[in-house]
């Protein structure tokens, strides 16, 4: 069977006047590809470097970087998605918000890891993610998951979130450290 080479028409206006070049469509999908890939992977990237017992701030710039004005985001434990910036920032806010809290102030040490999932389509990719929530008792939660996103030029315009597991119980009171008279962690007496 022979090969059938698609090819796109590019038509640009240099210098006054129209020039058309052929390009194979294969090249240009390659592209595409190489590029989300490279702007999920510098995302991933921005999640994990951010430092949540510094800043919760952080985050909410990387979300303001890289997610689209008209973000959707759904997960297989709610029916309904959440449509639009505003609505998706208020959620994060109100998920970092906390954590920031419980890791400045109350001690807890947060870790966060991605895991890269291979995939071929060119506007998506997916990813694995574990973050860890160790206490000052020395229990620790950990909470897996994955996510699905779908890029639009540079920015993300749907994301999903499924398989979530939890091992180790939630953390309690007495697993902060929020007593001043007591030093914080890793500070001398």
């Amino acid at each position: 069977m022979a090969k059938v080479e698609r090819k796109i028409t590019l038509i640009t206006n240099g210098n006054g006047g129209k020039e058309q070049s052929f390009v194979p469509a294969d090249d240009i999908l390659r592209v595409l590809y190489t590029s989300s890939q490279t702007r999920e992977r510098a995302l991933n990237a921005a999640i994990v470097q951010a430092n949540i017992s510094e800043s919760f701030e952080e985050h909410l710039a990387i979300f303001e970087a890289f997610y689209a004005d008209d973000i959707e985001v759904s997960s297989e434990t709610h029916e309904e998605g959440i449509h639009g910036k505003p609505r998706v920032r208020a959620l994060l806010y109100n998920f970092l918000v906390p954590l920031h809290v419980m890791a400045e102030i109350g001690g807890v040490q947060v870790s966060i890891r991605q895991t890269a999932i291979p995939g071929d389509v060119i506007d998506h990719a997916s990813s694995e993610w574990t973050l860890e929530l160790v206490g000052v008792s020395g229990r620790a939660c950990t909470l897996t998951w994955r996510a699905l996103r779908k890029w639009n030029g540079s920015r993300v315009v749907y994301e999903h979130h499924y398989d979530l597991q939890q091992s180790g119980g939630p953390l309690t009171m007495a697993d902060l450290s929020f007593d001043a008279t007591k030093p914080a962690p890793g500070e001398k007496q």
